[in-house]
């Protein structure tokens, strides 16, 4: 017996990268499928993603919401980027450019995801959280300090922690650990604009296993949307999605 699960994180608004991965998970036919957070900000297609993962959670997806979302439904900035010590005026105004996008219900749904899941199988935990396990905005880079790992890997008794934030793909043991980020769907920062997706496998009396994909996509149209949007910061949200690297 086994179980697969599809991870998605960081769509950012970016519809087409969202489509691209889903075409391919949908031929994987995982048993379940986890979004990571961070679904609707700097992107051209806030609603269109919001329709698309209420549609998957409807059909038994596990969503969490990000910090970027909190940025978005409510404009708590100083929640949504503690790490600043001014939230810029580029931060402000596509967060709130997704918000006038969105309707009320969509609002209310951001709202009300939680912001960790859990799921058990074979007396084993995988636990989905936007950064870290209980933090949103704490995330576990590949260059974090070995001991602040551990000690953010440690708060949860998860077997897997299935988590997003970096925006980089990455698979790795910690102990008996699996830390598995899929990267960013739509705005990643490792040096490929694909759509980044993974898929963790979990089999009775074995390891679990992670592999990472990356669903092809026009990122060229979708950074010219957001281009033309004409928003402060946009030539650099652009420049993002178009190499996939962090541009600013």
């Amino acid at each position: 017996m086994s179980l697969r699960l599809a991870l998605l994180a960081d769509i950012h608004g970016n519809v087409a990268a969202l489509e691209a991965a889903l075409t391919e998970i949908e031929a994987a036919a995982p048993d379940h499928i986890f979004i990571l957070g961070d679904l609707v900000q700097n992107g051209p297609r806030p609603a269109e993603v919001i329709d698309a993962v209420m549609a998957l959670e409807a059909g038994g997806a596990y969503v969490i919401a990000g910090n970027t979302d909190i940025a978005v439904a409510d404009g708590d900035y100083a929640a949504a980027f503690p790490w600043l010590d001014e939230v810029s005026a580029a931060h402000r105004a596509a967060a709130e450019w997704a918000r006038d996008r969105l309707s009320h219900e969509q609002l209310e749904y951001l709202r009300r995801l939680p912001a960790e899941r859990r799921l058990s199988f074979d007396g084993e935990l995988v636990l989905g959280t936007h950064a870290s396990p209980g933090s949103q905005t704490l995330g576990l880079p590949a260059d974090l300090d070995a001991a602040v790992t551990v000690q953010r890997a440690t708060r949860t008794d998860a077997r897997v922690i299935a988590c997003g934030h970096t925006h980089v793909a990455d698979v790795r043991e910690l102990g008996r650990k699996l830390l598995v980020n899929p990267g960013s769907c739509g705005y990643a920062f490792d040096g490929s604009p694909d759509a980044c997706w993974g898929l963790v496998t979990l089999e009775e009396g074995e390891d679990p296993r992670a592999e990472l994909f990356r669903a092809g996509y026009d990122p060229s149209a979708t950074a010219e949307e957001v281009a033309e949007r004409g928003l402060a910061g946009d030539v650099y949200r652009a420049a993002t999605i178009r190499t996939g690297r962090f541009v600013r």
